[in-house]
This record gives structure tokens, C-alpha cells and sequence, in this order.
């Protein structure tokens, strides 16, 4: 394994620019067209917000703040907090009033820098509920409010040697950022993490995600988030090319554009390629619709050790006569899509594996900085699984089945809750809250949440999770939630795939009415093709498990609506509460 030279995370672009110069080390769609920034223009600007932050009174150990969407911007911010001995603490841009002010004021933040006008409104509007915060900036020009070259323009009088002289006295195992978890419940926790905590990780994947200094990797998950943010100082390390895209909506437009070799993904994101690819398919006809869905059945029984040799030759027929438009819509170059956050349904790592498009699942939490374990070309590939632990880190399975984790990625702990990190941190191994196993002895499979599995009144054990994610491999299920904690039977709140019923009830002949989402869940047919689905899963399920009644929901869980996290978590609590009347409907009849 190699050992990093970079002993902070602010060495790591200094380390591109010495071995790996890169005249692209970020590149952002500006006005139609693509432009990059080199690696020493990106020193050159941290630097000067270095020297502003520092002329602006920022000491070390100082909280301050982000609050914005992935772009450049926030990587300058991030290293330039970094190198006056300052502690990063990066805000989601979509929580709510009330977690911005707890944030704010638990980590006493005396600087914040936002990305736009609506995000510097809504600090704004709080700002006189945070007692520490003296000063306010924004990335893009605001009408009315300090812009970021404000920072740039304090620090001119600054010498250079300053800076150098406080990164000078930052050292391996320093605390370097906060990161307040999404939580399900409660008020979010701000977990400790050091220097040495996210370099062991980085160190960590260098082996793992196939990519090297003439790679071109596309960024769109959140970057205050771990999980993209380690990987950004990894592709940093390695001299990889930076590419922002646009927006959510216009990701597919940006794969074609940058046709990246690596990227990092959400199920849910996944999901939603499969379903438009599978969408296509479906406006086939004749012998191509054949192909198609041949190709697709073929993928389906895809086994990355096992495999015939009757069964390499039909798949080498289906990737030239199909596949290959597959990897040509995801830009011709993928070399692995690295998945996260939340599980992967099998049966889509199945299909895109075999298609030629490798995902790779892995395992982690904000506390291991993030990642345990992942499927990699080295370490081998196990479908159902999220892989083999990485390079020292250790993971053991506890009695009851919880996943405990060991390594220099373990947290330093939950800020200003000692209490409740010495409740998951015990004899240096952090209790994940997971419940897994290994297969082959090498393979980490995650099966629950701890917290999640729950009993029906008849005292069954119900693990959700993995039950969803069997449910959602239908094409007439958008998102779905078990329930039943504490009733007789196990439910579901079912949001239907939308869209598809639409086509669907088009090639049936079904009238729809008015087509609304209300019209739609209250129509017979949708119902009882809906009931037809579930059957169909139920079969593979104990009695005791099976989803014995549902409700139809007549919008997907949102971040804004209240029921995912940040990370597309399902707020179980939450949307029990908001669709009560829904849960009353299938308990009281």
C-alpha cells in the first residue's frame, strides 16, 4: 500500500502541484463553455483568502462556516480555513431554519461565507440568534451584502510567511472539521475529525477507485458531506481533473459533455438512470425490443466470479449490440461509478456490472471519515455485499450482530457530547449502529439498521431495509416504507412510479382521469396492479414479514418535504407522523 507524504489535508494540493500539475485541476460550465483552473491558480487564491481570514481576526481554532452546493469556491474555502489552524464546518444548503441555528450556535461560527442570495437571506434572517457571528460573505455577487473578495482584499497587507507560520503549527492529528450528521431524529451531532482521520482514508482508497492523473471525474453530490469530500482530497492527491456539473437536472448533459472516468453516486441517482434507460427500452419495437430486453434478462443473472463460457460469449454479443449504447450515454468512458450514502439494490449492480459499467458499492459513516469497506477491482467483487474492508481499518461483528468499527478513520468524537460519544466509542471501537455479516469471510453485507428493525405485537422481527430494497426492483414502485413497529402485520406507504403508470395505463387502455398523482392512487386498476407487485415479493418472504396491506402516497419523499435526509435517508419518525392518516387507513379499517 502507499504511504502518504501529506501529514495535513492542506499538503494534498501542494503534493498535485509538485508530481502532478494540473492545468484542470477544477473545471466549472461558465456561460456554455467548460473552464479550468490550474493547480497553482488554485494555491494562489487560497492563499489570499488565507491571508483575508487571518486579517479578519480568525485564530486558530476558530469555527467557520460554509454553506453551499458543490463548486470550486467551496474547495477554496475548505483549504484556506485549513491553513490558518481554523476548523472547516460545512452546512448542508437545504436544512432547516431551526438546524442552522442550532448548528451556528453549538459551534459558535464566527465567519460563514454562503454560496447565493437565498442562502445569505436565510442566515440573514437568523443572524440575530447567533451571538458569534460577527461576519457574513457571499460567493456570487449579492446586491447589498460583503462578497468573498472582501476576505481577499483584507488580507493584502498580510505577508505569506504568516500563513505559512500557522500551517506550520497544525499538525497530523489536529481537529480540522466539524460535521454535524443529518440525524434522523434530534438535533444533529457534530462529529470531530482530524487531519489524520480523512488522510488514513484517502490513503485508504487510493487502491480501490481506478483513477490516476489523467482522469476526469465529475462532482455533483454534496461536498459538505464526507463521502465526495474525501474523495475530492484523493483526486487531489492523484492529480485527477475536477468537473463540477451544472445542477442535478442537468447531469445526464454533463456526462455526455465531460465523459468522466469516475463519479460518485446515490442509489436513488442510479435508480433513476436505470428507470430512464429501461424507459427507452421500452419505446422499442420489433426485433430491437427483443434485444433490448434479452440483454437486460441476460445482465440479470450476471455473477462476477461464476460465469460460463456459453455465458461470456452471449454477453459479449449484448455489450456490442446493446451495452454499448448504454456506456455511450454515461460518455464512453466510465471506469467505475463508486455508490454510497445508503444501499444498493443487487439486482441494478447486477445489470450495470455486466453491462460494462462497474459500481461499486461501498460502506461508511460520517464517523469512519467515511469509508470501511468496498467492492474493488483489486480486492474482488461481491454483488449483495458492500466489499472487503479497506487497508487499516478493522470491523468486527458484535454478538447481537452490529457492525463495530476500528482504524485511524474512527472520529475523535461527537463536539461537546461526551456523553454520547463514549456511548459509541468503546475499548476504541465505534458501534455503528449497522447490523451485518461477512460473506466468505471477506465481504461486508449490511442488513439493517439496528434502530430500524422493529417488532410487529406478535413479537417478529422486521428488517425493513431489505425488504424495500426488494420491493423497489419493481418498475411500478417509485419509493416505498415498511411499517408496523408494535402491529400486528407489516405495511407500506408506496409511492408509484408516476411516469411509468402514465405509459403504462396508455398501452392498457386505462382512463386515468385528470392524470393528477391524487387521480392516479385512487385509480382501481393502479391499485390492483400495485397489489399484484407486492404479491409477487411477498412470495419470496416468512409469513411473518409479508407486506400485508398498503397505502398509496401521492408524492415522492423530498428533503424539502420533510421525509429524507440531506443524504436521501428515509425520517422514518417523520413520515409516520406526516402521513398518520395514511397509517390510521391501514391499522383502524
Amino acid at each position: 500500500m502507499l504511504m502518504l507524504t501529506s501529514k495535513r489535508l492542506f499538503d494534498l494540493p501542494r503534493h498535485q502541484l509538485k508530481n502532478h500539475p494540473n492545468s484542470k485541476m477544477f473545471v466549472t460550465k461558465t456561460d456554455g463553455e467548460w473552464k479550468g483552473v490550474s493547480t497553482a491558480q488554485f494555491l494562489k487564491e487560497v492563499m489570499s483568502i488565507s491571508k483575508g481570514l487571518i486579517s479578519l481576526g480568525i485564530q486558530p481554532g476558530d469555527n467557520v462556516g460554509i454553506v453551499s452546493n458543490t463548486r470550486y469556491e467551496w474547495n477554496v474555502m475548505d483549504i484556506a480555513i485549513q491553513q490558518v489552524g481554523a476548523i472547516v464546518v460545512p452546512f448542508y444548503p437545504n436544512i432547516s431554519e431551526n438546524d442552522y441555528r442550532y448548528i451556528f450556535n453549538d459551534a459558535k461560527i464566527k465567519l460563514c461565507v454562503v454560496a447565493d442570495q437565498d442562502l445569505y437571506q436565510k442566515i440573514t434572517n437568523i443572524k440575530a440568534d447567533i451571538p458569534s457571528l460577527n461576519q457574513l460573505f457571499t460567493m456570487d455577487v449579492v446586491p447589498n451584502a460583503p462578497h468573498w473578495n472582501e476576505i481577499k482584499i483584507a488580507g493584502r497587507e498580510v505577508e505569506a510567511q504568516t500563513v505559512r507560520d500557522r500551517m506550520e503549527n497544525v499538525n497530523y492529528e489536529d481537529l480540522v472539521t466539524i460535521i454535524y450528521t443529518s440525524g434522523t431524529t434530534g438535533n444533529p451531532k457534530g462529529v470531530m475529525l482530524s487531519h489524520k482521520n480523512l488522510l488514513s482514508n484517502v490513503e485508504a482508497c487510493i487502491d480501490p477507485i481506478p483513477a490516476d492523473s489523467n482522469s476526469r471525474v465529475l462532482s455533483f453530490l454534496p461536498v459538505c458531506h464526507v463521502y465526495e469530500r474525501m474523495l475530492h482530497y484523493l483526486y487531489f492527491y492523484l492529480g485527477c481533473s475536477i468537473h463540477f456539473a451544472e445542477s442535478m437536472d442537468t447531469i445526464g448533459d454533463n456526462i455526455r459533455e465531460v465523459k468522466p472516468h469516475v463519479f460518485t453516486a446515490v442509489p436513488r441517482l442510479i435508480e433513476k438512470v436505470f428507470d430512464k434507460i429501461m424507459a427507452k427500452g421500452d419505446d422499442l419495437t420489433g426485433i430491437k425490443r427483443k434485444l433490448f430486453f434479452w440483454a437486460v434478462d441476460l445482465a440479470d443473472s450476471y455473477d462476477p466470479v461464476k460465469r460460463s463460457a456459453w455465458y461470456n460469449l452471449k454477453l459479449g454479443i449484448a455489450r456490442k449490440l446493446i451495452f454499448s449504447k448504454w456506456q455511450e450515454a454515461l460518455g464512453g468512458n466510465i471506469n467505475a461509478i463508486a455508490s454510497g450514502s445508503a444501499a444498493l439494490q443487487p439486482r441494478l449492480a447486477r445489470i450495470f456490472l455486466a453491462a460494462g459499467i462497474p459500481i461499486l458499492e461501498g460502506y461508511g459513516l460520517t464517523e469512519t471519515s467515511p469509508v470501511c469497506s468496498v467492492n474493488s477491482f483489486s480486492k474482488g467483487i461481491r454483488i449483495g455485499t458492500v466489499g472487503a474492508v479497506v487497508d487499516d481499518v478493522e470491523v468486527k461483528i458484535a454478538d447481537d450482530g452490529e457492525i463495530l468499527v476500528k482504524g485511524p478513520n474512527v472520529m475523535m468524537g461527537y463536539y461537546n457530547l461526551p456523553e454520547q460519544t463514549a456511548e459509541v466509542i468503546k475499548d476504541g471501537w465505534f458501534h455503528t449502529g449497522d447490523i451485518g455479516e461477512f460473506v466468505e469471510g471477506t465481504f461486508l453485507k449490511i442488513t439493517d439498521r439496528k434502530k430500524e428493525i422493529f417488532k410487529t405485537s406478535g413479537g417478529k422481527y422486521i428488517v425493513p431495509q431489505a425488504m424495500e430494497n426488494k420491493f423497489k426492483e419493481s418498475r411500478f414502485i417509485e419509493q416505498i416504507m415498511v411499517i408496523g413497529e408494535g402491529q400486528k402485520f407489516p405495511a407500506a406507504l408506496i409511492v408509484p412510479t408516476f411516469l411509468f403508470l402514465k405509459e403504462w395505463a396508455i398501452r392498457k387502455k386505462i382512463d386515468l382521469g385528470d392524470g393528477s398523482n391524487d387521480s392516479i392512487i385512487a385509480n382501481e386498476h393502479v391499485i390492483a396492479r400495485i397489489q399484484k407487485e407486492v404479491d409477487s415479493f411477498n412470495k419470496n418472504l416468512g409469513n411473518w414479514e409479508q407486506v400485508k396491506s398498503f397505502q398509496l402516497l401521492n408524492n415522492e419523499f423530498s428533503i424539502d418535504g420533510g421525509e429524507l435526509t440531506p443524504t436521501l435517508k428515509l425520517k422514518r419518525k417523520k413520515i409516520l407522523e406526516i402521513h398518520s392518516e395514511k397509517v390510521d387507513k391501514i391499522y383502524c379499517d
